[in-house]
């Protein structure tokens, strides 16, 4: 693999132990190949500076890793899977219960039609909002018992509990996140606690044309932090040093990347990963997306030891999560340059 490296994080949130594992388990494509990996124990001082110094390096560079024992029960996940397979299996009209209506960012959407193009992308998802702030009256439940019927409420509690944990898994990211930064291992953590979170159930239907289509297109995440669960069909591609590479499914292991919003809380210092889904003529493939995002009222701006250091300024301008997706709603399609774009496009607007 030419030297490339990511960095696959084992948590054990129960005792508040971190493992990380330095690897070169990416697949260049077309072939792949794997090495040995190395697990460090975070319980002491030297491998805990050692792990975050292997994360900033990851996130320096690709801003991607993998996290394994990482808490979340495993018969949960499965149990989350038979839920997006259901969904997606059934009648057309059904689904379309949950239809995304213009101007919304939440409901049903398909996007692959009988047409090819390059760009096209070739897949059906739902979306939904996941809110940690105790105090807010919407849950993920109550959401899909009126929108699609009392008959989908245990849909919506595992739909519910699969966030809950998920979001939980990512407050113990950013606390080896602060840490790698150098901010503190509660900076970050507390920034995100009560967020205004997406879950997204992604179904990406095997295609005849495949080499003329993609699942998504080339493009980094506008939110803080993706949390993916693939299943066992590979699709994921990461671009490293100029080349893309496939990511194995693990049925242990969860596949995290930095978003935009998180670079920009990093003052740039921390990279978006630049991912793509490719699709198959074979199988069916699905995947479970929780994009962490802040709370809506929360200003996106670096700490001060991350611009105060010599030779820092800052990178991006100061910005709320709403006004963000909005931008990307309605004036940019999300992809490698959004949050230049989101950027240039707010200081003109206050010039």
């Amino acid at each position: 693999m030419n030297g490339l490296g990511f960095s696959l994080l084992s948590l054990s949130l129960s005792l508040s132990t971190f493992l990380i594992k330095l690897t070169s388990s990416f697949h260049s494509l077309p072939q792949s190949t794997s090495h040995p990996s190395l697990s460090l124990s975070l319980s002491q001082k030297s491998k805990n500076t050692e792990a975050a110094w292997r994360v900033n390096d990851a996130c320096r560079k690709h801003g991607f890793f993998l996290v394994v024992n990482h808490g979340v029960d495993p018969r949960l996940i499965k149990k989350a899977h038979e839920s997006v397979d259901s969904f997606f299996r059934m009648q057309l009209s059904t689904k379309q219960r949950a239809q995304r209506k213009p101007g919304e960012h939440w409901g049903y959407a398909s996007s692959f039609t009988g047409r090819f193009s390059s760009k096209l992308p070739w897949k059906e998802t739902l979306s939904f909002r996941y809110s940690a702030d105790g105090q807010s009256s919407e849950s993920v439940e109550k959401y899909f018992s009126n929108v699609m019927g009392e008959d989908f409420r245990e849909f919506g509690e595992t739909c519910q509990e699969y966030c809950e944990a998920t979001s939980n898994l990512s407050l113990g990211i950013m606390e080896l996140l602060g840490t790698s930064l150098g901010v503190g291992r509660s900076h970050f953590r507390e920034f995100f606690e009560g967020n205004d979170s997406i879950m997204r159930l992604n179904y990406y239907p095997p295609c005849q044309k495949p080499d003329q289509t993609l699942g998504t297109g080339p493009h980094c995440d506008p939110t803080s932090l993706t949390i993916l669960h693939q299943d066992e069909v590979s699709g994921l591609q990461v671009f490293v040093d100029g080349k893309w590479y496939s990511v194995s499914p693990n049925p242990d292991t969860f596949v995290v990347n930095i978003g935009d919003t998180f670079m920009a809380l990093s003052n740039g210092i921390y990279k978006s990963c630049l991912h793509r889904a490719v699709v198959n003529d074979q199988a069916v493939r699905k995947s479970l997306a929780f994009f962490l995002c802040p709370r809506r009222d929360k200003v996106v701006t670096p700490p001060s030891q991350l611009v105060d250091r010599q030779d820092s300024r800052r990178i991006y301008p100061d910005f709320t999560w709403p006004t963000f997706l909005e931008f990307t709603q309605k004036h940019y399609r999300a992809d490698t340059k959004t949050l230049d774009a989101f950027s240039d496009w707010l200081r003109e607007r206050s010039n």
